[in-house]
């Protein structure tokens, strides 16, 4: 399959709809949940280079280092926000009871942050798809689940990834490294295009 196959075929099957489907998996939210809290990973990012993986593609590092500012300052100033909100009003509206308005407010602050969520994934699609020089082919080469974690923990986290960054040992069992956790439920995926 050529480039602009490829690129054809991401105009067919959204980042949201992924993201729906790939989040849902067993163990996968968990897996995001952990990078989010305790490494400050940005889920939407891994999301999007999970999408570009399963059609053979990647993000271009010169270019995405343009565009991820851009998404860490929604992330940063939009989501982050409404998530802070959010958790603010957990023990609120623990407090006041399941009846209280304290519960509904939190209900559509949740709501909204989903929404930023949404809107964040979505513009990471258009770039993907129509900037220029935003994705190339990915290298077709045998990957293992090792392999893959590495791969897409670079791509996530490191301002230039087609150049060394330091990475902890990703060698954990799968249960223990949600980057492993992610790759894994990646490999059955990786048949599909």
């Amino acid at each position: 399959m050529n480039n602009s196959t490829r690129l054809a075929a991401l105009q067919q099957a959204s980042l949201w709809s992924f993201a729906l489907r790939f989040y849902a998996l067993p163990d996968v939210e968990t897996a995001f949940l952990r990078l989010q809290d305790e490494e400050g990973v940005d889920v939407c990012e891994v999301l999007f280079h999970s999408w570009l993986f399963i059609h053979g593609l990647e993000a271009n590092p010169q270019a995405l280092a343009i565009e991820r500012r851009e998404r860490a300052r929604w992330q940063r100033d939009i989501t982050a926000v409404l998530r802070q909100l959010r958790q603010a009003l957990k023990h609120e509206a623990l407090t006041a009871g399941a009846d209280s308005g304290v519960t509904e407010l939190r209900n559509t602050i949740k709501k909204a942050e989903l929404l930023a969520e949404r809107e964040n994934l979505q513009r990471w699609q258009a770039w993907g798809q129509w900037h220029q020089q935003a994705t190339r082919l990915l290298p077709d080469k045998a990957r293992s689940t090792q392999m893959l974690a590495e791969w897409l923990k670079l791509s996530a986290t490191c301002p230039h990834f087609d150049t060394p960054c330091s990475s902890e040992n990703i060698t954990l069992p799968a249960i223990q490294n949600p980057w492993v956790t992610i790759a894994s439920r990646l490999d059955p995926l990786i048949r599909a295009r």
